[in-house]
């Protein structure tokens, strides 16, 4: 079946839009081969053509100086007023019903001081409301940390001595390098048997952790 106002172009139409597009206005070049002006920026963009920028900077040139361009008609002047400036947009139909009124908040809104999981299982609690997650919520284990005067510094990380996530204790907190984390991390060193054990355990304090959150959010809801 043929596509209706589907043109196959012919060796000698292609040349000539090889030749001229660089050059040429698109819809001077249309009009040269009898079509439309969106077939032939379709067939430029298929054969890779693009005008220069010394033509585009001089086209640009001269719309800017001709007063009466169809471009300069159109664009606004100094002073000019937008029709609805200061008017109010008002929502239609299904959008009135469903927009956030003043004052409404999200359903996974959150008040501060909520307590949540992580994905890789650290327990969570919410210091700020800025509305970027990230930012709103901080591990406690960081908390405590900050609350004996101590910080972080970059390259290092805060874990628990003894691997316990619950563990707030001050002195289960440790500091180290994130190459010594990595180093701690890589268990494959010891052979398939215990690496495969690693995730076996993995999977389960997955498991652990997702109920958590689970028992935490339906707790705070």
């Amino acid at each position: 079946m043929t596509r209706l106002n589907y043109h196959r172009w012919s060796a000698d139409e292609i040349a000539t839009l090889r030749l001229l597009y660089p050059t040429h206005p698109a819809q001077q070049i249309a009009d040269q081969l009898r079509l439309t002006l969106k077939k032939v920026y379709s067939k430029a963009a298929a054969l890779g053509l693009n005008k220069p920028g010394d033509w585009i900077a001089e086209r640009s040139r001269r719309v800017m100086a001709d007063p009466n361009h169809p471009s300069r008609r159109t664009q606004f002047k100094p002073g000019m007023i937008p029709h609805n400036k200061g008017k109010p947009h008002p929502a239609r139909g299904r959008a009135a019903q469903t927009q956030f009124k003043k004052g409404s908040v999200p359903h996974t809104w959150r008040p501060i001081g909520t307590s949540r999981v992580s994905k890789e299982g650290y327990l969570q609690r919410k210091v700020s409301d800025t509305g970027v997650t990230a930012r709103d919520y901080v591990a406690v284990h960081h908390l405590v940390w900050r609350l004996h005067g101590h910080t972080v510094p970059a390259g290092h990380a805060l874990v628990f001595r003894d691997g316990d996530k619950r563990n707030f204790d001050i002195n289960n907190l440790e500091l180290v390098s994130r190459a010594e984390l990595m180093r701690r991390n890589t268990v494959h060193r010891h052979g398939p048997e215990v690496a495969k054990a690693y995730q076996l355990i993995g999977a389960v304090r997955r498991q652990i952790n997702r109920r958590t959150r689970n028992d935490i959010q339906e707790t705070t809801a």
